[in-house]
């Protein structure tokens, strides 16, 4: 009889290939040219997703960005095949009894829309998380645009809380500056207040979550701050899971990992804060002045 390989680690890389999928139709729409180009592209790559993974397990919860009434798929489009090397990695004991009631599955199928319509292709992410009764435990962060050096496009990076990361190169950021990545098409007063009062020596404005935390991931950046309500749990999930399992932290400005149950709600209200480690992390929050932190508990 052959031996199951536990549930995670069969979500994990199921999830692996139907982002890689998901960002071929996304490369698809983009080369048709057609009108309602973020739209299309959008809710065939989030139908891909979740018919995919529902097919195979049908009582896990998953949430994704877009309303879709209509859930029908071209048949091409459903992805059946685990990626052969994560479904076999040692599971971590702490998830070998996870069942598909105790899941949730957050999916921004195109991250990085403004960044999208603007030809910044580069910047656009597939996320998929995987919630674990409230906590985000693992994650896929697809880019569909990546250029690899034998030519071939799209990279995948995942990252489970136990077992680590992999599809890229962890560096971190250098010793002698203090670089912050934030938002490039949703600034504000309250944003520009927040990353000025940690003096960075520089500021790098890039779009979409995903792509913040691969900056993080291969040290271009130390810290990740938005200190807006514009996030929501699909931007997040995946992300966090992949910047934790490679020993950073995600959380909301204050400190406080956000609860992915399925019942919560999926604004993230008080901001964002991410961090190569924990001493930075820590270090930001004793900067960060109370008036943010004030304006954020309105939020």
């Amino acid at each position: 009889m052959a031996m199951v390989e536990p549930l995670i680690m069969r979500v994990m890389a199921l999830s692996f290939n139907t982002a890689k999928r998901a960002g071929a139709i996304i490369r698809e729409v983009m080369q048709g040219g057609q009108l309602n180009i973020i739209d299309k592209a959008d809710r065939s790559a989030q139908r891909c997703i979740v018919a995919s993974l529902s097919k195979q397990f049908p009582k896990v919860k998953i949430i994704g960005e877009e309303e879709l009434v209509d859930q029908s798929i071209k048949e091409e489009w459903l992805v059946t095949e685990v990626d052969a090397e994560l479904v076999k990695l040692n599971c971590p004991e702490e998830w070998s009894d996870v069942k598909e009631e105790d899941m949730v599955i957050w999916v921004d199928p195109l991250d990085g829309t403004s960044e999208y319509t603007h030809g910044l292709l580069e910047h656009v992410t597939v996320l998929v998380g995987i919630a674990v009764n409230d906590s985000a435990v693992g994650g896929i962060i697809h880019q569909p645009f990546y250029k690899q050096t034998n030519g071939e496009m799209g990279r995948t990076v995942w990252g489970l809380k136990g077992l680590g990361a992999g599809g890229f190169k962890s560096s971190s950021p250098p010793n002698d500056k203090f670089i912050v990545t934030t938002t490039r098409s949703h600034s504000n007063a309250l944003i520009q207040a927040s990353i000025d009062a940690l003096s960075p020596t520089e500021v790098v404005r890039v779009g979409g979550a995903g792509f913040k935390v691969l900056h993080l991931l291969e040290g271009k950046a130390h810290a990740y701050v938005f200190a807006s309500s514009g996030c929501k749990k699909w931007d997040t999930c995946g992300p966090e899971a992949v910047l934790e399992a490679e020993g950073g932290i995600l959380t909301d400005l204050m400190g406080q990992h956000y609860s992915y149950a399925k019942e919560v709600e999926h604004a993230n209200r008080r901001g964002v804060l991410a961090a190569t480690n924990k001493a930075c992390h820590e270090d930001i929050i004793k900067k960060m002045p109370s008036h943010i932190f004030e304006a954020m508990q309105k939020m």
